[in-house]
């Protein structure tokens, strides 16, 4: 499991196949097969991944465990070659926890969706505190209309965006690289970029040579230029 954005977290939960799972899909044409990953394995995933022979990596899934904002999980489940469960507040009203951003972000000049730099203190502190006000007093109210006897279906649209979301998600490897081509980007959101890292740093003992070739690809950027 790894701590993501303080009280969030991504664990794998479960994967099925590796590397040599991916060379043996495409070997199944000629009716081949490997017992362990040789030299001539990996020659065979480097051909696969640059001619973009991608339904051989689809036959390697992975099980994430994710608690992350609400914000982040809406982002996250625009993928939908995905599948997703996640903890519905139609059925709990219990263990409600927020996000609280350390920094501050600008809103960048030439990208109507992205952040660049962080504000001044006096802004910093002004956000915290207005954050942590809002919520608390969110908080307050939906827990009243509860105890009122309001339905949790009903009581929970008050509920903020930095809520904390716990869910499960499940993909192939192919559409999990898709993803991380999309999160890892610097145009991506910092918040979900940092997930997005987890995910690499999680899966590369279950893929190494896989995850060799990603990080060669050289249009990603892993220096998240707008982090705080």
């Amino acid at each position: 499991m790894m701590n993501v954005l303080g009280n969030g977290y991504i664990n794998l939960v479960d994967s099925m196949g590796d590397d040599l799972t991916i060379v043996n899909a495409a070997r199944k044409s000629f009716g081949k097969h490997s017992g362990d990953f040789s030299p001539k394995d990996k020659k065979l995933l480097k051909y696969l991944w640059d001619n973009k022979h991608t339904s051989p990596f689809e036959m390697v899934e992975f099980m994430f465990e994710v608690k992350a904002p609400l914000f982040v999980v809406r982002q996250w489940q625009r993928h939908r070659t995905w599948s997703y469960n996640e903890v519905s507040r139609r059925y709990t009203s219990d263990d409600l926890d927020f996000y609280f951003p350390e920094t501050w972000r600008c809103q960048d000049t030439d990208n109507k969706q992205a952040s660049s730099g962080e504000v001044n203190k006096v802004a910093q502190d002004h956000a915290t505190h207005v954050l942590w006000g809002h919520t608390k007093n969110l908080t307050v109210v939906y827990e009243d209309l509860i105890e009122s006897g309001i339905c949790r279906e009903q009581a929970r649209m008050i509920l903020p965006q930095n809520m904390m979301v716990e869910m499960v998600a499940k993909t192939d490897l192919s559409n999990l690289l898709h993803f991380l081509r999309l999160r890892l980007h610097k145009h991506a959101q910092w918040e979900i970029q940092e997930y997005a890292k987890a995910i690499v740093e999680l899966i590369e003992p279950v893929v190494p040579e896989t995850i060799k070739l990603f990080k060669k690809e050289s249009e990603f950027n892993y220096g998240n230029e707008h982090k705080p």
